[in-house]
């Protein structure tokens, strides 16, 4: 809970980071912008048949009797109707005569491993992996679990999925036995997709080991569907199939038929969870109508002449939305790369920017946070003269790595949508408009037409401009997650019980004086300083703003004074050197930037900070440092051993007064 202020008014978020910075789109592209101011209108004026509009961009098989039933937290959308994801995502592409046309440019690890796959290809490699899976019984409703490298089989077995209508449950490549397991037996997944490996930073990782060890434990899959991607030697078990084998010799036709609005699409399980794991449901109708929808709109996207990028993996959310289901429902060209940005160089990304001439980029705020400490002389090597937007999504994107972003990969002319949604919202749910929006760094701006998000104290009530407090969505949106896979009252408890009749992400924000929005991270995150609940985003955006600072993370440790003392690790930029001063030096340019009640107590410089595979900064390892406690669990890190060279650190810091 929020402290009580002096005037008996509760302060959920001091409001402290003042931006005043504007970014006005681009004139050209303002003017044949898909979507226009008006949008936010049409939407006030009737937000249904806004997103009735949005969902005639799809192709139903039956039309929708009725478009929202709300019966608080439970939606129906699009009631009745029916539809196909996979012929929407395929095949009405090629029957409109533009089955020449590439979904996918694939790009392997290994330089020189590539893939171009039209949309004519994806329809004959879905229809196939679709009578694959028939013939392996799997049917409406049953589950398969995806444990896959970033490789083209991914999507096409997600598509194969939609259109026999199973649901599908993508794990990421990353994870552990363990974490795989817990996932098939929550889903009670009967058919596992995997490959015998992937390429990661120069080299083979195996994935086909977890699997056996996973499904060792897990009696109720019957099969193990295996792509041949790296080569090398894995044990072939007795419920192993390999892809080639079964695949390759399936009928290239299939008739795709309609599902209800309302039948699941997937399951897909948020990253970082102890004990049982959440599995949140997406539908079929609503999810692709706004995932669609936020594409085009977001993007700006021209399907004819844009070429689209989103580098995250498709075992996260932004992948399911943004590299599979909301591109190819659009008739995109999107690019897919298998590796790691560094590998065999720093400019690799940049590299594959110049190749294939990307129009639109998206990616995370933690990789143009990395790209910043490399040095900006490696994407000046490139041409990227083809960029027109650039988008962010994770977290919240500090302000200077906005700048930086737009400044060195965008060549000052490319609007930055900073994106902000969930796992659990499906798609886009705060951005600016490229278009129409005079963008603030560091700034989501506003919620996009048809979505209802508001910020409010502890008591559910509106904040005024200028204040803090916590994000809820007012209204139900298409994309949203029905339930959490078998556990109702879950759903109830995590998301709609802090608000009534709200959904509370669990995120902190606020309105600046305009009454755009800014988000401030997990609620998790606030730091209680004297009194003031201080979000760790702002501090970390006020240290990064620090011309010799790539990136920070900021945690609050206790304290015998303040209640709690900020404790912030940071990375310097790649040739600034650690010097006796620097943590003085920082610490007064955070009082300065933020006030002096932001002050961090301690400064640790250190080589790398504890992330997930996904980027996200794990801040929990980051508290058990400063509390001088022994450090949690490390298994969901991308490199355990960062811990070990953050801890060596801790003995030699200064804490100051």
């Amino acid at each position: 809970m929020a402290p009580e202020t002096a005037g008996n008014e509760t302060q959920a978020l001091s409001n402290l980071l003042q931006e005043n910075r504007r970014f006005e789109p681009p004139a050209d592209l303002a003017a044949a912008a898909n979507v226009t101011a008006a949008a936010y209108d049409e939407a006030a004026a009737d937000r249904l048949a806004f997103w009735e509009g949005a969902a005639e961009r799809l192709t139903w098989a039956k039309r929708w009797d009725k478009t929202l039933e709300w019966n608080p937290p439970f939606a129906k959308w699009f009631v009745g109707g029916e539809l196909n994801v996979a012929y929407n995502c395929v095949d009405r592409h090629v029957e409109e005569g533009r089955g020449d046309k590439v979904a996918y440019y694939w790009e392997g690890e290994p330089e020189g491993d590539t893939r171009v796959l039209t949309y004519n290809d994806l329809k004959t490699e879905v229809a196939k992996a679709a009578n694959a899976l028939q013939e392996l019984g799997v049917g409406k409703g049953d589950r398969v679990a995806v444990y896959m490298p970033m490789i083209p089989e991914l999507p096409i077995a997600m598509l194969a999925c939609a259109r026999i209508g199973a649901i599908h449950s993508v794990v990421f490549g990353g994870f552990s036995a363990q974490a795989l397991k817990s996932r098939i037996d929550d889903a009670d997944a009967k058919l596992v997709i995997t490959s015998d490996g992937g390429y990661r930073r120069g080299k083979p990782s195996a994935l086909k080991p977890t699997v056996d060890e996973a499904v060792a434990e897990c009696p109720q899959v019957e099969h193990v569907l295996v792509v041949r991607r790296t080569g090398e030697d894995v044990a072939i078990g007795e419920k192993d199939i390999w892809w080639h084998d079964l695949v390759d010799r399936q009928s290239d036709q299939h008739t795709a038929v309609p599902h209800d609005a309302e039948d699941p699409l997937y399951i897909l399980y948020t990253s970082g969870t102890t004990g049982r794991p959440k599995g949140i449901l997406h539908t079929t109708g609503g999810y692709l109508t706004q995932t669609a929808w936020t594409h085009h709109a977001v993007f700006d996207l021209k399907p004819e002449t844009d070429i689209y990028w989103c580098t995250a993996d498709i075992g996260w959310v932004t992948g399911h939305s943004y590299i599979v289901y909301g591109p190819l429902a659009n008739g995109a060209t999107s690019v897919i790369y298998e590796g790691t940005p560094d590998t065999p160089h720093r400019g690799r990304f940049w590299e594959i920017v110049q190749k294939y001439k990307v129009t639109l980029l998206y990616t995370a705020p933690t990789a143009i946070r990395t790209f910043m400490k490399w040095g900006d002389d490696i994407p000046a090597k490139y041409d990227m003269s083809s960029l027109r937007v650039l988008g962010s999504v994770g977290e919240p994107i500090n302000p200077e790595a906005y700048v930086w972003y737009r400044e060195h990969i965008g060549g000052e002319r490319c609007p930055v949508v900073d994106t902000w949604w969930q796992t659990e919202t499906g798609a886009v749910m705060i951005s600016p408009l490229p278009g129409v929006t005079a963008a603030k760094p560091g700034a989501a701006m506003r919620p996009l037409p048809g979505i209802v998000a508001d910020v409010v104290d502890d008591q559910g009530n509106s904040v005024p401009n200028g204040g803090g407090g916590f994000l809820v969505v007012r209204e139900p949106w298409p994309s949203m997650l029905r339930t959490i896979w078998g556990d109702d009252q879950r759903y109830i408890d995590t998301y709609w019980s802090r608000f009534e009749g709200m959904y509370f992400p669990g995120d902190g924000a606020k309105k600046d004086e305009d009454g755009d929005l800014w988000l401030l991270g997990r609620v998790d995150d606030v730091m209680l300083v004297s009194g003031h609940n201080i979000s760790t985003t702002e501090v970390e955006s006020a240290l990064v703003s620090h011309p010799k600072v790539a990136e920070a993370a900021v945690v609050g440790a206790t304290d015998p004074v303040t209640g709690q003392g900020i404790v912030a690790f940071v990375i310097l930029r790649g040739s600034v050197e650690e010097s006796d001063d620097i943590a003085a030096d920082l610490r007064n340019h955070v009082a300065k930037t933020l006030g002096p009640i932001a002050k961090p107590r301690q400064i640790l410089v250190v080589p790398e900070l504890p992330k997930t595979r996904s980027g996200k900064i794990m801040r929990r390892l980051l508290r058990d440092v400063a509390e001088n406690r022994s450090i949690g669990d490390v298994t969901t890190l991308a490199d355990s051993t960062v811990m070990n060279l953050i801890s060596e650190k801790l003995p030699s810091a200064k804490q100051e007064d």
